[in-house]
């Protein structure tokens, strides 16, 4: 890869972690402040309500005993609920709470504030929501492909 290309890309992800850093963390969230793998996976339902909790815990790249444990603490919280899959008995839907919506709601109007002003052309913002959308497609497409690649050489492994 050519080293100014790679710059550019380190660029990138530098940019995006010190953006996210510098937005404000919403005062009235309930039951309060949520880890950001529980932010991760809360964010992973709202983009997909009735998701199995195997596919989340996929797209927060966390083993299921991991997953386990941020699933039962969302549900504690009163953030997250699950229903049974008709479908298969033991798997169970996930789908946020009014309490999460609100929460999310909360965040819109904080980090909305936050951005106001900084870019003004709305054509160009909804080419850098495009942008960073696909670039993110893609990041998870890559990791399930690598995932899955990871798994097959280890069943290979055992035969």
């Amino acid at each position: 890869m050519d080293q100014n290309y790679s710059h550019k890309l380190y660029l990138l992800a530098d940019l995006i972690h010190a953006v996210g850093r510098h937005l404000s963390v919403p005062d009235e969230l309930e039951p309060g402040p949520c880890t950001p793998v529980e932010i991760l996976v809360m964010r992973y339902v709202l983009q997909n309500p009735g998701a199995s909790a195997r596919d989340a815990a996929e797209a927060a790249l966390l083993p299921s005993s991991n997953f386990s444990r941020v699933l039962r603490g969302l549900t504690d919280k009163g953030l997250l609920r699950q229903e049974s899959d008709e479908r298969d008995a033991r798997g169970k839907k996930l789908y946020l709470t009014d309490r999460a919506k609100a929460n999310f709601s909360r965040m819109q109007d904080v980090w909305s504030r936050d951005l106001e002003g900084l870019i003004e052309d709305g054509e160009q913002l909804d080419v850098v929501n495009a942008l960073l959308k696909d670039v993110e497609n893609k990041l998870v497409k890559r990791r399930k492909n690598e995932t899955s690649k990871r798994k097959s050489v280890g069943r290979a492994a055992r035969v």
